[in-house]
């Protein structure tokens, strides 16, 4: 279970749509524990594969210490009208976070390390990573949810923190 490089935002692997997962096997499982040792030290409480430059649709979620939720081909089944702000940033972008509009509730549909089909129902934080990291899985980096202004200001902040 090493720790792998994270890529480092502008990166265009970032922007690209991850695959489904097809295979279920020791493989997978080997990057799902890579994933959550590598969100463990960046440090995060969120990551995908595509965060590690594999394009595979897997998310490890890690909220509370101690409790890892792994998803596999996870995508939204249900939204909710109702929306909340949230701060997010990103472990390709460390230093810097903005507030997100998101939809309050969700809920996903996914598979485990099995490949067993699972649906889980999230409000609050929870429904915030799945929409955040679903984003991620199909290309779509969360800066792009900002106002041009709010985001060239981000990058902004965050070139000139990378320069020291």
């Amino acid at each position: 279970m090493p720790i792998r490089p994270i890529l480092s935002f502008p990166d265009s692997r970032l922007r690209m749509a991850a695959a489904v997962v097809t295979r279920f096997d020791a493989e997978l499982g080997v990057l799902a524990a890579d994933l959550l040792e590598t969100m463990r030290a960046a440090p995060g409480i969120g990551i995908t594969a595509p965060h590690l430059g594999v394009l595979a649709r897997v998310v490890v979620l890690e909220l509370t210490p101690g409790e890892v939720r792994t998803y596999v081909n996870p995508e939204l089944d249900w939204v909710s009208p109702e929306t909340i702000r949230h701060t997010e940033g990103s472990v390709s972008m460390p230093g810097v976070t903005d507030e997100v509009e998101r939809h309050a509730r969700i809920r996903v549909r996914y598979q485990n390390l099995g490949g067993n089909e699972q649906t889980e129902e999230a409000s609050g934080l929870l429904a915030v990573c799945h929409q955040h990291e679903i984003d991620q899985l199909d290309g779509i980096f969360w800066i792009d949810r900002l106002s041009r202004l709010k985001r060239d200001r981000l990058i902004a902040r965050f070139n000139k923190l990378r320069r020291g």
